[in-house]
């Protein structure tokens, strides 16, 4: 009769085991967590370019800027104030008074996001 051996792994194959993984999550990882900082600014603009254009349609619709963010969803001019991505908040956006001072309410808008993008521009300026 042959004496059985334990089944199981030994220590050796275990790190060498880990030792790739590590290996291979050290070239994976930066390329990743680029991408979500891409996918982030992307959002971003997206979420910009949506208020910009529903300030504008309600200043040709009204003659007169929103007061607030909230009055354009009031106004069901878009279903909901959008979330900044880099704060992950929908009360951190930067509102610009029109440039007439006789007019009030929200003229432009810009994230309130610290850091820069890609292209080396901070958040606020885009």
């Amino acid at each position: 009769m042959r004496p059985t051996r334990p089944s199981g792994f030994t220590l050796i194959e275990l790190l060498v085991v880990m030792a790739i993984v590590a290996t291979l999550l050290t070239l994976v990882a930066p390329r990743f967590m680029g991408s979500i900082d891409r996918a982030k600014e992307t959002a971003l603009q997206e979420n910009l370019n949506t208020l910009r254009q529903s300030i504008d349609k309600y200043y040709g619709d009204t003659n007169s800027y929103p007061a607030t963010l909230q009055t354009l969803v009031d106004k069901r001019y878009i279903r909901k104030v959008p979330v900044d991505p880099f704060t992950e908040r929908d009360d951190t956006w930067q509102i610009d008074p029109p440039p007439d001072r006789e007019q009030s309410g929200v003229y432009d808008i810009h994230s309130g996001a610290p850091g820069k993008g890609s292209d080396g521009r901070a958040y606020g300026e885009w």
